[in-house]
């Protein structure tokens, strides 16, 4: 049996969005930025939402080295760019991927005191916003925030960024990434221009999954994780082998038998989520919210049972939430997500 270090080291991650150069799909929205900025009327705040991984924070990267670069919307360069691509060699993306660039700020979780990644964004972080959009542009160009994601904020961070969008300062631009824009304060989605995002064909899936990877399109992993990944790339390259895909099918035969439940097989299972990498946990936690998707969908003429289901997708949520935020023990929720399970499909 491979030891914990070794399954964090195959399990396949994505590059970070500040390092992706190559984007696929959106290519209405990459549009929709571009000519925006070109008018000389560019919004001051975006709010790019849509379900995680399939591109939100790669965009708002994309438009952040080409205002970066173009500093002025009129110049010939912007008027005649047909997308917001920028080469790899260029100074500007050089510098944002090493995360060197003075007119670039990024809200994102950090690691804490403890060693750990913090579960919301620092408000501290958020008021850094303050400081940065109050001083001169560093290359007397724009200033721009990126804010991945406005869902990891909590109520103080989410207030002191609507501070900054009440009284947005010339030459600067907020990019707000959000997986569920609805869930955000109303004040804050009123005060940005919204861009909602669809998950990808599969045909995109495959061609950002392997660009990322350096695979071939036609590897038969990537093409067999496209197939359940629902338009995320970040969930395709998760699932092309490794650890995620095999505890995605172990969750898939221990859910085939309900509402039995192998009382072995689910020890053996939750001992072997006890110490694998945060992404492992998720994807037992994503496949059995597939699974109760599905119970949805299946249950619309039945108001009382479906009423159940959506209950049991709260309380999952609400325990997956309380495991991440308290650091307990992991095989504890399996045993009690897959009792919640079975009692859905006796009633």
């Amino acid at each position: 049996m491979s030891s914990p270090d070794t399954e964090r080291e195959v399990v396949p991650e994505p590059p970070h969005p500040r390092q992706t150069m190559d984007f696929f799909g959106h290519a209405e929205a990459e549009q929709a930025l571009l000519e925006n900025y070109r008018s000389g009327r560019a919004a001051h705040a975006w709010l790019i939402g849509g379900p995680a991984g399939i591109g939100k924070a790669t965009l708002a990267y994309r438009m952040a080295r080409f205002v970066l670069a173009h500093r002025n919307p009129g110049a010939s360069a912007v008027q005649a760019a047909k997308s917001l691509a920028l080469d790899a060699g260029h100074p500007v993306a050089r510098r944002v991927a090493a995360q060197a660039h003075s007119d670039l700020l990024v809200l994102e979780r950090t690691i804490g005191d403890t060693g750990k990644m913090r579960t919301e964004i620092a408000v501290d972080d958020v008021r850094r916003t303050i400081t940065f959009f109050g001083s001169t542009a560093g290359e007397g160009g724009w200033r721009v925030c990126i804010v991945d994601s406005a869902d990891e904020l909590n109520r103080f961070g989410a207030n002191a960024l609507l501070k900054i969008l009440e009284e947005p300062p010339s030459n600067c631009l907020l990019i707000v990434v959000s997986h569920a824009p609805s869930r955000l304060l109303p004040t804050i989605r009123s005060r940005c221009r919204k861009l909602m995002l669809r998950p990808l064909a599969q045909t995109e899936v495959i061609q950002a999954a392997a660009a990322a990877l350096g695979r071939d399109v036609a590897d038969d992993e990537l093409r067999r994780a496209s197939l359940i990944a629902e338009g995320s790339v970040a969930r395709c390259i998760g699932l092309a082998g490794g650890p995620l895909a095999d505890v995605r099918e172990r969750s898939l035969a221990l859910l085939a038998q309900l509402p039995a439940v192998d009382a072995r097989a689910l020890h053996a299972f939750g001992d072997s989520l006890e110490r694998t990498p945060d992404a492992v946990f998720e994807t037992f936690l994503d496949t059995a919210r597939d699974w109760l998707s599905a119970r949805i969908k299946a249950e619309t003429g039945d108001l009382r049972r479906l009423a159940r289901v959506a209950e049991v997708w709260e309380k999952l949520n609400r325990a997956a939430q309380e495991v991440e935020v308290f650091n307990l023990e992991r095989k504890p929720m399996v045993f009690a997500v897959f009792g919640l399970l079975a009692e859905t499909v006796r009633r």
